[in-house]
């Protein structure tokens, strides 16, 4: 009798052909814009997940990353992400090969299990294309080549599942029948053999495809921050230049003290956070940006207007601004924060003259990842700050950021502010965002906020008493409300007003300086800010979950 393959040795091929059928996705996702499926099983289990379990999942990690101190919060965040997808869909391999085994054992008698895999690859690939399809703005390939790329890989790889069962059971068994009294063996040898050659195959496809894949994919530059330089006795230097704080701030100049972050954030360095483990690709040529509604008895969608990018960007009068957006996720002192200059048009400017529904009150902006938000007409026509933003730094948007349209709303977390816009839709109530469904505050206003960004050693400098002082810097931003006064104190003692440094527009964060007189020594830092009409910072610590961080930031520095 044939010896049967064991579920555990199918679960085990099964997760081993799950990583050259990964590679060959990914090579076609660089080569030709076709979906790479470990992001799409990511996606649809992520919005599929009931309740707050994602926002949750969500504060762990930013605590997590921040805590161990392993790089920025938006950059390791993603790589988690795509590890999870890449583990998700070798943990489904190993189920699949495992369910087939399984079935092979129990149905056939004899002949040839490739039926068997041809079926089991086409409804492997029949979900597949369901789920890339439900996220069309995720891949530039023509719809029907994705369908056809999709049941060719996973037709591919049910073919391979039922030849390795069928060489197994019958081609290894079979020699093993015939053979003397050592065919136990024989077998046994035979069949690690045929393994170890699976596996061996197995990698030099995923390496292959996965190597080509990476030489051809744009990678974006990581960029990494360095922790704050502390000072020991043992660094003290000989001399120093002397001066007092006063001095040091003459002419009302502010100097920023030594590794505060820069006013404007680079846009390489611009923080990113995102529903997606892959950016949009949408091609500037033929986009169009359609105003819909389905406000009527019969509850058919129509078409209120049509917009291009170029007439996005030449019909209306551009305006520009400098923002500070920050994640709601962002933990004080986080790095989930950036300032930039945005330009657009007005999202009021856009609107006037569409037939708009006279029961319509919101918008419903949604984007090429799935992700979607509500904004008010009436925050729209009351607010001429709202833009419809299509250019950073002077510059078109990168796709990484929300090429080719995101919105700007003032004084709201990054949350409500969509970016790869595909749909505007009026409609008669605002029943709550992809974010907002999943627990997050409805409002999601911006948080006052103060960070320590750094103490600046080198630049210490002494009065002629022969005090020294350390330079420290770093922001505050109150949403668009504006900041009036940024406090320091250092050991619990009392707290002393920093230098301020105009802000450059009224959505922008402010920098501030204390010159610290400090003693031989171990020392607590904290900082804490007040908003324009005197509101003080909340002071009381809290997470980030459901409305945004709270509390002080603090740094320890020994000197």
């Amino acid at each position: 009798m044939k010896k049967k393959p064991t579920i555990l040795t199918g679960a085990l091929i099964g997760g081993l052909l799950s990583l050259p059928l990964m590679a060959l996705s990914f090579l076609g996702s660089v080569l030709i814009g076709l979906p790479f499926f470990p992001a799409f099983v990511f996606a649809f289990l992520r919005d599929r997940t009931p309740g707050e379990i994602v926002p949750r999942i969500v504060g762990v990690m930013s605590s997590s990353i921040i805590s161990l101190n392993i790089g920025r919060v938006d950059t390791v965040a993603k790589t988690v992400e795509e590890i999870i997808s890449l583990l998700t869909v070798f943990g489904i391999g190993l189920v699949a090969g495992a369910i087939i085994f399984a079935i092979l054992n129990a149905a056939l008698k004899h002949g040839s299990p490739l039926l068997t895999g041809i079926i089991a690859g086409a409804a492997f690939g029949l979900v597949m294309t369901l789920i890339q399809a439900s996220y069309p703005g995720l891949f530039l390939a023509d719809m029907a080549f994705m369908v056809i790329w999709t049941f060719a890989l996973f037709m591919l790889y049910g073919l391979a599942l039922s030849y390795i069962y069928h060489t197994l059971r019958f081609s290894i068994g079979a020699a093993a029948e015939t053979a003397d009294d050592t065919s136990a063996s024989v077998e046994s040898l035979d069949r690690r053999q045929f393994l170890i050659r699976v596996g061996t195959g197995a990698a030099v496809i995923t390496a292959v495809g996965a190597g080509v894949g990476a030489l051809l994919s744009r990678t974006d530059q990581i960029v990494s921050t360095a922790a704050a330089p502390t000072l020991t006795p043992d660094a003290m230097p000989e001399a120093l230049a002397t001066s007092t704080p006063a001095q040091r701030m003459a002419g009302g100049e502010f100097i920023p003290a030594s590794g505060t972050r820069p006013e404007i954030t680079p846009v390489a360095e611009h923080y990113r956070i995102d529903i997606s483990t892959i950016i949009p690709q949408i091609p500037a040529e033929g986009y169009i940006l359609p105003f819909t509604s389905r406000i009527s008895a019969d509850g058919v969608e129509r078409t209120i207007a049509e917009l291009t990018l170029d007439q996005i960007r030449s019909n209306y009068e551009p305006i520009s601004a400098v923002v500070t957006m920050s994640c709601i996720s962002n933990d004080v002192g986080g790095d989930l924060i950036s300032t930039l200059e945005w330009t657009g048009a007005r999202m009021s400017d856009i609107l006037t003259g569409m037939e708009i529904p006279a029961e319509a009150t919101h918008l419903r902006i949604t984007a090429a990842d799935g992700f979607d938000e509500f904004v008010s007409l009436e925050m729209i026509n009351s607010d001429e700050r709202i833009m419809l933003a299509y250019d950073w730094g002077g510059e078109p948007l990168i796709p990484k950021h929300g090429f080719p349209l995101r919105i700007h709303i003032p004084n709201h977390y990054g949350m409500k502010q969509p970016k790869w816009i595909t749909g505007m839709a009026f409609v008669a109530a605002d029943t709550g965002g992809y974010w907002v469904r999943r627990g997050w505050d409805a409002q999601a206003i911006a948080k006052a906020t103060s960070v320590i960004d750094t103490a600046a050693v080198d630049d210490r400098f002494q009065d002629e008493s022969g005090q020294i002082y350390v330079p420290i810097g770093g922001i505050a931003w109150a949403g668009d409300r504006g900041v009036s006064r940024v406090q320091v104190r250092v050991d619990e003692g009392d707290w002393a007003d920093a230098a301020l440094k105009a802000p450059l527009s009224d959505r922008a964060w402010i920098l501030w300086r204390y010159d610290f007189p400090f003693t031989e020594g171990n020392h607590d830092l904290e900082v804490r800010c007040e908003e324009s009409d005197g509101t003080p910072q909340i002071e009381q610590q809290a997470g980030t979950f459901p409305d945004g961080a709270s509390g002080y930031d603090w740094k320890r520095v020994a000197v």
